[in-house]
């Protein structure tokens, strides 16, 4: 069977012409700032490179220097304690914190300026706030945990703790995912809830049966966001901790912004990179195969 060609009539060029202009400004900068990165640092991973030399080709040897480098192991093994904790206690708090701006009181507004403003907060700022307040001399944490006993403790010194403490951290930014999770809650009809309650459910089972399933498309998306952005904590281990102590806090992206500014090893981290890359792909690709089996996305009214 013959396929006929769609000849393209000058009103068709016109409008694509017209099209890609409109877009331009994005492709111009997914060009530059993303495919073109992407495209040297796949280059470099293959080389040795400082940045102030011409790059020398190694071939593998960046990757197989990679999976025997024992601070890649170490890194890889605090970013996976960070993720598998700071994501899903952060999933359970931006959905509380949706439940509770959905409520219709006289006040919600102001009750979502208030649980979303901590979000705002740049994370370096909050670093140094957290620096503060977990201090072990006269810091506000220990200052009210010592009300009941228990006594002052450096979060900081300790390799598991700092761990937990970036984890506390990474909380205060719930209020983004809560927010996501707000706009799933109002798409989601009434005519439902009216209908489970007339079926005798509570509150509980209205939320089980009905809420959940719905918003777990939601709950998807904010899974594979959070994932990436645990994947790429740094920013509270360089203003905290410096990796410490005892690189319990050396996180992969943090050790491959050493590789690449402290070390001068640019061809090294470059190639760190691109397993990063890889390895966050893979696990998107994962769970989104996963989550065919329970993601629900469609909604009767």
């Amino acid at each position: 069977m013959m396929i006929a060609r769609t000849k393209w009539t000058s009103q068709d060029v016109s409008q694509l012409r017209k099209g890609l202009l409109f877009i331009s400004p994005w492709l111009i900068g997914f060009l530059v700032f993303v495919l073109y990165p992407l495209i040297y640092s796949l280059v470099m991973s293959f080389a040795r490179y400082s940045g102030l030399q011409p790059p020398v080709w190694l071939g593998w040897q960046n990757y197989t220097r990679l999976f025997t480098d024992p601070l890649v192991w170490k890194s890889v093994d605090n970013t996976v304690f960070y993720a598998i904790r700071a994501v899903p206690i952060g999933l359970i708090i931006g959905l509380l914190l949706a439940l509770a701006m959905s409520r219709v009181v006289k006040e919600v507004s102001v009750y979502r300026t208030a649980l979303y403003l901590p979000s705002l907060i740049p994370v370096f700022a909050m670093s140094f706030i957290f620096i503060v307040l977990i201090n072990p001399q006269y810091g506000i944490v220990n200052e009210f945990l010592g009300l009941f006993g228990v006594p002052n403790t450096n979060y900081l010194g300790d390799p598991t703790g700092a761990k937990n403490v970036i984890v506390a951290l990474a909380q205060l930014g719930a209020g983004n995912t809560a927010l996501i999770f707000l706009a799933g809650l109002n798409s989601i009809p009434q005519t439902l809830y009216e209908a489970a309650r007339i079926d005798g459910a509570n509150r509980l089972t209205s939320f089980l049966r009905v809420t959940f399933p719905l918003l777990s498309p939601v709950i998807l998306f904010n899974l594979i966001t959070g994932i990436s952005s645990g994947l790429q904590v740094f920013t509270p281990a360089y203003i905290m901790t410096n990796g410490g102590p005892d690189n319990g806090t050396l996180f992969y992206m943090y050790y491959m912004y050493k590789n690449a500014f402290s070390y001068a090893q640019l061809g090294y981290a470059c190639a760190l990179s691109v397993v990063l890359f890889l390895a966050g792909l893979l696990l998107a690709v994962i769970v989104y195969t996963i989550s065919q089996r329970f993601v629900n996305y469609e909604i009767v009214s």
